[in-house]
C-alpha cells in the first residue's frame, strides 16, 4: 500500500513492527521464520547463506508483513503460487491480547486462510513461518526500447501470457513510462528465468525486438532486485486494475499513460518525475499453482476469473505533496479510462484488485467476491468481536468501508474518537 494513512495515523498510536525484523532458518523443517518488519533483501541474503530462498517480493526494500498479508505476486508465482500461499503458519496477537498460531492443521484454519490476502483486519501478525525452496543463479535483466516497438512488445506479452504454462520458470513484464534515468519516455521489458535458462524459448518473441540496450545475464535474485527498485524521496501515487489478456486493452492503457506523461511534462518542465503503466501476466496458471501448494486456499478470489489476465499498475512519482494532490486524479483517470475501454471487450473487464498496488479509494475486499468477503467478515468478527481492528486501526482496507472506499483517505489520516 502506498497512500497517506495506510500505515500510520495522525493524533493516534502507531505500533511500529520495524524491530521485529529477524530471519531464522530451520534446516529440519526447511522453513523460515520471518519478522513482519524484515525487508526482503535481508531475508534473501540470510536464507542464501543456507542455500535456500522464499517466494517473496520483487523489491528489495519492501517489508515482509504487508506484502504477505496482501497476497504477494512474485517471480516464483508461476511455479509456486503467491507468496501468501507459501506461509505455513502465522503468529498473531489478537485484540484481546491472546497470542495464537494460525495454520492449516489447528482450530484457526479460518484465520489462516483469511490472512492470505485479507490484510490487517484480524490482528497483528508478529511472525510468518514460510516454506523455503532451493536458491541458485537466475537469468534475466531488463531491455530499454523506444516507444516505436510498444505494439510489438504488447503482442509478445499477450502471447507469453497465453502460453505461460509451457515455462513456469520464466517471467515477463512490460513497462511503458517516463523515466529520466533512462532518458525520458521508453518501453522497458523485464525478463527472467528462475532456473537460469538463458534466452528461454518462451521469451524469444520479446527478446527479438529492437532495443536500445539490455543487461541480460546470469546473476542472482538480489542483483535483479536492484533493477526494479523504486526511486527514493518521491511522493508516489498508485492505482491498479486487472483485465483480460487482450492487446487492444494494453494499447489503450499505454495511450492513456502517454497523455498523462505529456501533462506531467507541461506541469514539471524540468522532467523531475517518473510515471508508468506496468503490465504483468496473471494467467489461470497462478490459481492452479496456488491450490497446488496451498490446498486450504486464500481469499484473493482469482478463481472467479475464467480468463488469462493482465495486471496493470499505473503510477506517478513527484517531489512535493502539492504535486501529489494534483497528479492523483490524473493517475486515477488512466485506470478508469482503461476500465471503461475493457468493458467494451467481451470478458474484458475483470473485477479483481491487487491489494498491494491499490489506492485507498479502490474497493479491494469487494473485488475478492461474495464468498470470500463473507468469510473475511465472519472471521474478523470471530477473532475481534469488538471491532478493534476495524474501528481503532483505520489504515489498510477495512470491512466497514467495503462499498464506500471513497471515504477512506479522510478517515485514515485521523484517529477515531474513543
Amino acid at each position: 500500500m502506498n497512500w497517506a494513512g495506510s500505515n500510520n495515523i495522525n493524533a493516534g498510536v502507531t505500533i511500529d513492527l520495524g524491530f521485529l525484523n529477524s530471519t531464522r532458518y530451520d534446516p529440519d523443517t526447511q522453513t523460515s521464520r520471518l519478522g513482519p518488519g524484515a525487508k526482503w533483501k535481508d531475508v534473501y541474503a540470510e536464507l542464501g547463506n543456507h542455500g535456500r530462498t522464499v517466494v517473496g517480493a520483487r523489491e528489495a526494500e519492501c517489508g515482509v508483513g504487508g506484502f504477505l498479508l496482501g497476497g504477494g505476486n512474485t517471480f516464483h508465482t508461476p511455479s509456486h503460487g503467491f507468496a501468501c500461499d507459501n506461509v505455513v503458519a502465522y503468529e498473531v496477537v489478537l485484540a484481546d491480547g491472546r497470542i495464537i498460531t494460525a495454520d492449516a492443521e489447528g482450530e484457526h484454519i479460518d484465520l489462516f486462510r483469511c490472512l492470505k490476502g485479507g490484510g490487517n483486519n484480524f490482528g497483528i501478525v508478529t511472525s510468518f513461518q514460510m516454506r523455503t525452496i532451493p536458491s541458485g543463479p537466475i537469468w534475466g535483466g531488463l531491455a530499454l526500447r523506444s516507444l516505436d516497438v510498444v505494439q510489438a512488445a504488447v503482442d509478445a506479452l499477450v502471447d507469453f501470457t497465453a502460453n505461460s504454462t509451457k515455462d513456469p520458470d520464466s517471467n515477463l513484464q512490460l513497462v511503458v513510462g517516463h523515466q529520466p534515468r533512462f532518458g525520458g519516455s521508453v518501453a522497458i521489458t523485464l525478463c527472467n528465468n528462475m532456473a537460469a535458462v538463458e534466452n528461454p524459448p518462451i521469451l524469444q518473441r520479446t527478446l527479438a525486438l529492437p532495443e536500445i540496450s539490455n543487461n541480460f545475464k546470469t546473476t542472482t535474485l538480489e542483483e535483479i532486485l536492484t533493477y526494479t527498485s523504486l526511486p527514493r524521496n518521491f511522493h508516489n501515487v498508485w492505482f491498479t486494475l486487472t483485465f483480460k489478456n487482450d492487446s487492444s486493452i494494453i494499447n489503450k492503457a499505454a495511450e492513456l499513460h502517454n497523455q498523462l506523461a505529456k501533462e506531467l511534462q507541461e506541469k514539471i518542465p524540468d522532467g523531475d518525475f517518473t510515471s508508468h503503466v506496468a503490465f504483468q501476466p496473471i494467467p489461470r496458471l497462478f490459481v492452479e499453482r496456488s491450490l497446488a501448494v496451498n490446498p486450504s486456499g486464500n481469499v484473493l478470489g482469482l478463481e472467479q476469473n475464467k480468463h488469462d489476465a493482465i495486471l496493470i499498475q499505473a503510477s506517478a512519482s513527484v517531489r512535493t505533496p502539492e504535486l501529489e494532490e494534483w497528479v492523483r486524479p490524473k493517475v486515477r483517470a488512466v485506470v478508469e479510462g482503461v476500465r471503461a475501454f475493457a468493458a467494451t471487450i467481451d470478458g474484458g473487464a475483470i473485477p479483481w484488485i491487487y491489494l498491494n498496488y491499490a489506492h485507498s479509494s479502490q474497493d479491494v475486499l469487494q473485488s475478492y467476491g461474495p464468498e470470500n468477503l463473507r468469510l473475511i467478515r465472519e472471521t474478523a468478527h470471530r477473532y475481534d468481536s469488538e471491532g478493534v481492528f476495524q474501528h481503532l486501526c483505520p489504515g489498510g482496507f477495512k470491512l466497514p468501508l467495503v462499498g464506500q472506499t471513497e471515504t477512506v483517505p479522510d478517515l485514515a489520516r485521523q484517529a477515531p474518537s474513543i
